[in-house]
């Protein structure tokens, strides 16, 4: 029997480990979800290099907890595909990212791609994002994962979750995209295909 396996990415720099909060409240709802309340102290298996820009890869499943350490390299985000997909479901950040990783491979000669459920944005294949219009800036009610960047935004009040129908990209002036990784990321130059 194969076991489902979870992870959460989390940002350290030079040792220091950001937004825990954030991540240890995910991780202890996705147990709630699956039926136990025996959650670990995350931070207790996090030991980052004390020199650089690390990605912790923590994997776990209902029985263990597993970090990785890799370096860091932002990857250049100038361009989104808009691909449908009406059924894909990714609500817990799973290893299993099949479905994510189908619609990437029809990117064309995008950076990345931006996934529309029911003619409604959701997120690209690695980060939230959020649209600015009039002083305001919203992010997709109903993303495909509720990211812990994107709930400290909207916790903050920076954020203000709402449904972006597809059509009305053109109505925004800017773009951000979020992530544990590159946080607020507004991206000045981006083109949608």
């Amino acid at each position: 029997m194969i076991k489902t396996s979870f992870l959460e990415t989390i940002k350290a720099l030079d040792g220091e480990v950001f937004n825990i909060f954030y991540h240890q409240k995910r991780y202890e709802s996705v147990l709630h979800s699956l039926g136990t309340t025996n959650y670990k102290n995350l931070i207790e298996y996090i030991t980052p290099p004390l020199d650089g820009l690390y990605r912790c890869r923590l994997l776990y499943t209902l029985e263990s907890v597993e970090v990785r350490y890799h370096p860091y390299i932002k990857k250049e985000v100038h361009s989104l595909k808009l691909l449908h997909d009406n059924l894909i479901d990714y609500s817990k950040k799973a290893t299993n990212r099949k479905a994510i990783d189908r619609l990437y491979e029809k990117k064309e000669n995008c950076d990345d791609i931006l996934i529309i459920k029911n003619a409604l944005v959701c997120d690209t294949s690695i980060a939230n994002i959020a649209f600015y219009k009039e002083g305001i800036w919203y992010t997709p009610a109903s993303p495909l994962l509720e990211g812990t960047t994107r709930q400290r935004y909207i916790d903050k009040g920076i954020l203000i979750p709402k449904d972006i129908d597809v059509d009305t990209l053109g109505e925004y002036t800017k773009v951000a995209l979020l992530n544990a990784m590159i946080d607020f990321d507004i991206i000045t130059d981006m083109s949608f295909e």
